[in-house]
């Protein structure tokens, strides 16, 4: 290939690549009449520049120049060459800051990169092939600008139903989009309405003629049926339905896959839609991610569905598609893609079209950056949570001595052994003891009595549940497998039903396995219906499925994906005001293991559970003291959510003495705004005896659930810390610093030599810590479990392990201490004692400081920095942050 020359790469390559799409190749000669070229291309085109290699002429109009290369050279920087061309072309049809044709092309027959040169923001692309001349013309006589006038004089509030951070991530998706971004990511958590939000996107750009063919990619059919009901029941500005004011068309449901809604009958894409496009065609296409790469690369592109049969796309074909078929393409739980091929599968049929680019995920990953290039928006769970759109969550861990260790059988012990293939069950006596993995659960052997004595762990939750709240609650399982002959979700279900005793229907599988019957639909009948209560699955109900009513959420299957992890808790987050959810409980049946690995890699911050909660009453003095106010601060909204939506009619009205209205939820969702704005009166108010005594005594519509761990056989709760109880994690650090006080320079300087606490010893502290397995987190987490006191400062933590009678100190009580006893038996001006507090504020967030920051950090600077600093302490400076420093480190 490397001997490849030019004229051949052209013939064989690019002129075949030209007349697949109808371009007629011809030699360019004197006297050419080129009225009459109606989509030609034409072979060595003169211009005051040199020929160019190719001129694409479309009804007598010279629209664009193609540069070739032999397939040996890289064609990207090619470009250069053509846009000289459009420079220097005789007869170009319009002028864009000197160019003359609009639309540039290099190539070496494999790689195609393209430039409009009209948009003076616009840039080169990769395309997957040439445009048709019918795709030339369109993009010649679209007005871009005048669409991105009008969606910019076009009010999102026109919009009913969109809440803020809705509003905030269709600004910056358009502002993207008219900056010139051609691809972009919408990061939003799970159950924050991702698919109205797009619809109401969807909208405006078809309103203001930005797009007019948009693909609706997602990755399941569920997931498509729930997207073209969406559209089906939005409302827009003037009144009508989505589709009556615009085309919407998806691929073959069942009918089942939208319950009893009879009347709806979701339109089906005419083939000719995809395969001749139409500038005068203006609709949304929902498809699935599987079917549309069918279409484009046939049957061989993708693998079976997820799960099975139920994403069966068998009745998809391959069709002869052109790139400009869609101009936008909008990637629904883009975040899929847990194998090389699924991830594969995306990104060859987002490339394959030239058309911008938006994806939705609640977890970016690399390799969806890689697809969309940048975060446009992010709207984060804790967010979500802080604001009221989602609910908290309580976690219950759950430790089986057989998931931990794994199982080990004696010799003579009895078992069933299965034929997979067959079924067929015989009993066997071992002859050697054998030993298996926790790996090998469920996949090599299964331990019936470990699966029942975790159900009726849960039972138990699940009663005691029923009993606060009058209901039982829904409960999701996660199954390790459902696999012929040996399905791990098969058995549960058997348990489960056994251990609920509420009858066969009480208890459903929902997996994509041929022996589910209309999976689809059971998953309708688990949202919308009194029964099933519990539904076990794999994989299906991990993304998309929207669920609000989920109360348990129970981890039988290990977990390694971060983005898989987020989206089965995802399932749990929604609001559900018909039964009054504050919360949902997260049953972690590794020990709290899964909680413990992926603590630290999501958005989604999972705590371990506090045995009694901190009052409210002294989250609000930490409040009014200004004590790490922030944090508190989002404790308390988190904690006024929670109130309104559990407190019941009495307490509305009892609440309305002190709030407009009783509103708890709109009060918490104001509190922040009403802190900063008014913090005297808002603080009256927080502190009155009487409204904190309703905060904690308010009438409730019912009990909220509270954890209970208990030892019962070989299951146990416990809350772990890199594998081990808090005690011992503390025990093992506590080793460590009494064995590395000379090799760790900062626990030397802790211990000993206070007056020589620098910041390069509090970074190096860390450091080493962090490489021996004591991160600073950790360590403040089980101080808290262990000494009952949170937000311990590293020092503090570092020497109460080296000596038990040391006090323990947040940083804010560390500081304070330290400046107070730096100022014992001097003296300071009022400026001085402002500076001081600069000072103070500084080293909260830094735990040392030195004379270098006074000259960089922002709170200094804002007031004159070092040479101010100098000046107000009289040439002392350099003597007072030494004695502060040693006072920090005492």
């Amino acid at each position: 290939m490397s001997q490849e020359s030019e004229s051949k790469t052209r013939k064989q390559r690019i002129n075949t690549k030209l007349k697949s799409l109808n371009w007629q190749i011809i030699k360019y000669r004197d006297g050419f009449d080129t009225s009459a070229l109606q989509c030609h291309a034409v072979e060595e085109y003169p211009t005051a520049n040199g020929p160019a290699d190719y001129a694409l002429f479309v009804k007598g109009r010279l629209l664009g120049f193609v540069e070739a290369k032999k397939v040996a050279v890289g064609a990207q920087n090619v470009l250069e060459q053509a846009k000289r061309y459009s420079r220097g072309v005789f007869n170009g049809i319009g002028n864009w800051r000197g160019y003359r044709v609009p639309f540039l092309y290099s190539t070496n027959g494999e790689n195609i990169y393209f430039l409009d040169v009209r948009g003076e923001l616009n840039i080169f692309r990769e395309i997957a092939s040439f445009h048709t001349a019918d795709a030339l013309t369109e993009m010649f006589e679209h007005d871009q600008a005048s669409s991105y006038t009008r969606l910019q004089n076009t009010r999102i509030k026109q919009i009913e139903r969109l809440r803020p951070y809705q509003e905030k991530a269709i600004a910056a998706t358009e502002s993207a989009i008219v900056k010139g971004k051609r691809a972009m990511l919408v990061a939003m958590a799970t159950g924050t309405g991702k698919t109205f939000l797009t619809v109401a996107q969807i909208y405006r750009l078809l309103e203001a003629k930005v797009a007019k063919r948009i693909l609706f990619l997602v990755d399941r059919r569920a997931l498509a049926a729930q997207a073209v009901r969406t559209f089906a029941s939005f409302n827009t500005p003037r009144g009508n339905k989505f589709n009556q004011e615009y085309e919407v068309y998806s691929q073959r449901f069942q009918k089942e896959d939208f319950g009893d809604d009879e009347q709806f009958d979701p339109q089906v894409l005419p083939s000719s839609y995809l395969t001749t496009p139409q500038a005068s065609h203006t609709f949304v296409y929902v498809s699935t991610i599987q079917r549309m790469s069918i279409n484009l690369f046939g049957k061989g592109s993708v693998d079976v569905g997820i799960e099975g049969d139920i994403d069966d796309e068998s009745d998809a074909e391959k069709f002869d598609i052109p790139i400009h078929a869609f101009d936008l393409i909008i990637a629904d739980e883009c975040h899929r893609g847990y194998t090389t091929k699924e991830t594969s599968v995306w990104r060859n049929t987002l490339d394959y079209f030239d058309g911008l680019k938006i994806g939705l995920t609640a977890t970016p990953a690399v390799n969806t950056l890689s697809l969309f290039k940048e975060v446009v928006y992010r709207y984060t769970t804790e967010e979500a949570i802080a604001d009221g759109y989602l609910v908290d969550y309580e976690p219950v861990y759950i430790y089986s001595d057989i998931r931990i260790n794994g199982a080990f059988l004696q010799e003579g012990e009895q078992v069933g052994v299965i034929d997979t293939e067959t079924g067929e069950e015989i009993y066997d006596e071992l002859e050697d003891e054998r030993e298996f993995s926790t790996a090998d659960i469920e996949r090599k052997i299964t331990v019936p009595d470990s699966n029942r004595k975790i159900i009726e762990e849960i039972a138990e939750y699940a009663e005691k549940h029923q009993e606060e709240t009058g209901r039982f609650p829904r409960i999701l399982i996660f199954a390790v497998n459902d696999l012929p002959h040996r399905s791990h979700a098969d058995q549960i279900v058997g348990i489960c039903k056994e251990v609920f005793g509420r009858g066969d229907d009480f208890v459903q599988k929902i997996t994509g396995s041929p022996s589910v019957d209309r999976p689809l639909q059971k998953i309708r009948e688990f949202r919308n219906r009194p029964q099933p209560k519990v539904a076990v699955t794999v994989d299906m109900l991990t993304t998309g499925v929207d669920i609000p009513s989920l109360e348990f959420i129970v981890f039988m299957r290990p977990v390694k994906s971060r983005i898989l992890w987020v989206q089965m808790l995802g399932r749990g987050t929604r609001l559900c005001d018909e039964i009054n959810k504050t919360h949902f409980k997260i049953f972690d049946c590794f020990g709290g293991s899964l909680i413990e690995y992926f603590a630290n890699t999501t958005d989604l911050k999972i705590e371990p559970p506090a045995k009694d909660p901190v009052p409210v009453g002294q989250v609000i003095q930490k409040i009014y003291q200004n004590i790490d106010r922030d944090y508190h601060l989002k404790s308390l909204v988190k904690r006024l959510h929670r109130i309104d939506r559990g407190m019941n009619h009495e307490a509305r009205a009892r609440f309305a003495d002190y709030i407009p209205d009783g509103d708890m939820g709109r009060f918490a969702g104001e509190l922040t705004e009403r802190i900063e704005r008014d913090f005297t009166n808002t603080l009256n108010l927080l502190q009155d005896a009487g409204f904190q005594d309703l905060l904690e005594n308010y009438p409730r519509a019912k009990q909220t659930f509270i954890i209970a761990y208990q030892q019962e056989d070989t299951v146990s709760s416990e809350v772990m810390i890199k594998g081990q109880k808090a005690e011992d994690y503390l025990d093992s650090f506590c080793r460590f610093v009494r064995e590395n006080p000379e090799q760790i320079e900062a626990i030397a300087i802790l211990l000993q030599r206070p007056r020589d606490w620098k910041t390069a010893a509090l970074n190096e502290l860390r450091e080493k810590l962090g490489q021996n397995q004591f991160r600073e987190p950790e360590l403040q987490r089980a101080t808290q479990l262990v000494h009952n006191k949170a937000l311990a400062d590293i020092i503090s933590i570092v020497k109460r392990a080296a000596r038990a009678d040391e006090p323990i100190y947040t940083a804010v009580e560390r500081i304070e201490r330290a400046i107070a006893s730096v100022m014992v038996g001097k003296s300071f001006n009022q400026e001085q004692l402002k500076w001081l507090g600069y000072i103070q504020e500084h080293l909260v967030q830094n735990l040392t400081i030195e004379m270098d920051d006074f000259e960089y950090a922002p709170i200094f600077e804002r007031v004159g920095g070092k040479g101010k600093a100098k000046k107000v302490f009289s040439g002392g400076l350099e003597a007072l942050i030494d004695e502060i420093n040693a006072a920090i480190a005492a």
